[in-house]
């Protein structure tokens, strides 16, 4: 590497600059960098950059959070942590960084690092590791340029897809009515009754447990499914092909289109009783893992796609999580969450908000699809463009 690259190189620190930390790149992204000056900097404050520099992070390398520094316009200097390693190169900066990326050589360095929870490599051992480039300067840049170029559409479908979800949480927020509040700040037009307030015990015609008196032999074969964890976790929503194989077990409580379902522990308390609801039609036996439980909502009252929405929105997240109850893992009751007081509308604008959040959650998956996409591709031409 140091055949190719001048690594760490000396320059004074000037006495105002930005300065990047190793939370400050995110993949190849610079996120933030803040303001500050020589007296007060911290002393990792050491690498000044300049235009073309690549920035190599050397504690927790298979993080890839490294920086090809490309800013053209800038008011301050920039002074990056002694956590990266500098790399001014001699050979195209574009292709450098990109072999840098690619997830053998990460191997590498992993194989040299030292430490566990945080592995890292010194630059002296950076630099000793041997790369392969081709001669030809132009074949250099070409390479260099088609990795550049994946790069930055993967930081504009980042952008995206980061603006959706902070509309989404924007939406989260105005829909919804507050703990004291009868209307909700942003409402649909021909809409203007105050929401009702119910427990939701009132409005669940039935709640049940999940599995039952099951061993681990019980799992991974059958005609039955069961809903994982996860999928309750992790989905307001939960995918129907998050589940696992269960035998058929007639004692069991079967999981049917429109229940809302509750995880029931957590290993911190605002991750407690996250819900999800239930959306496909009954083509098998489905069941429910033992980690949660399940209300089926009074259809008349209310929409349960609303209700999943509205339970994950931050003011009811800020009443359910204080319920949660533990030391190293914490859990919550059927019975507090039965009692939570909710508010609701009528039925038509309940749908009517269910439509918004689901086609916002519908443009998130689908900029999420896109993303997956190119940083698919990203990883087959590191593959194939290198050797």
């Amino acid at each position: 590497m140091r055949k190719v690259a001048c690594i760490n190189p000396k320059t004074n620190i000037p006495d105002n600059f930005k300065y990047v930390d190793l939370e400050s790149v995110v993949g190849t992204s610079l996120i933030k960098a803040k303001l500050t000056t020589k007296q007060l900097a911290p002393s990792r404050a050491q690498r000044v950059a300049k235009k073309g520099d690549i920035f190599y992070q050397t504690v927790r390398p298979y993080q890839k959070n490294n920086f090809l520094f490309d800013i053209n316009n800038y008011d301050f200097q920039y002074v990056f942590s002694t956590g990266y390693a500098q790399l001014r190169s001699e050979i195209n900066n574009y292709f450098l960084f990109s072999y840098l990326q690619r997830q053998r050589f990460v191997n590498l360095i992993l194989r040299r690092s030292t430490g566990t929870s945080y592995p890292a490599i010194s630059s002296k051992d950076l630099s000793e590791i041997k790369i392969i480039f081709p001669r030809n300067s132009k074949e250099q840049e070409n390479i260099g340029k088609i990795i550049n170029l994946i790069d930055a559409l993967i930081t504009l479908q980042q952008r995206k897809l980061e603006q959706l979800k902070q509309l989404k949480k924007a939406m989260l927020q105005q829909l919804f009515v507050s703990k004291n509040s009868k209307q909700p700040v942003l409402r649909f037009k021909n809409f203007d009754s105050d929401w009702r307030q119910h427990s939701l015990k009132d409005i669940s015609a039935k709640t049940y447990s999940g599995l039952t008196g099951k061993s681990k032999d019980d799992f991974g074969h059958g005609k039955a499914r069961y809903i994982t964890y996860l999928n309750v976790h992790n989905n307001e929503v939960a995918i129907s092909d998050g589940v696992e194989q269960i035998e058929v077990d007639s004692k069991q409580n079967k999981v049917l289109k429109g229940d809302l379902l509750f995880t029931i522990s957590s290993e911190v308390p605002s991750e407690v009783a996250l819900n999800s609801v239930w959306s496909s039609e009954a083509g098998t036996d489905i069941y429910l893992n033992s980690f949660c439980f399940g209300i089926r909502p009074k259809s008349n009252y209310v929409n349960s796609f609303f209700l999943t929405y509205y339970l994950r929105s931050p003011q009811m997240r800020k009443l359910i999580y204080p319920l949660a109850q533990g030391i190293s893992r914490f859990n919550i009751s059927k019975r507090s969450i039965l009692a939570l007081k909710i508010n609701t509308p009528v039925l038509p604008e309940q749908i009517s908000i269910c439509k918004v959040l689901m086609h916002i959650d519908n443009l998130i998956t689908y900029q999420q699809n896109k993303l997956t996409q190119l940083t698919t591709l990203k990883r087959y031409l590191l593959q194939k463009l290198f050797i």
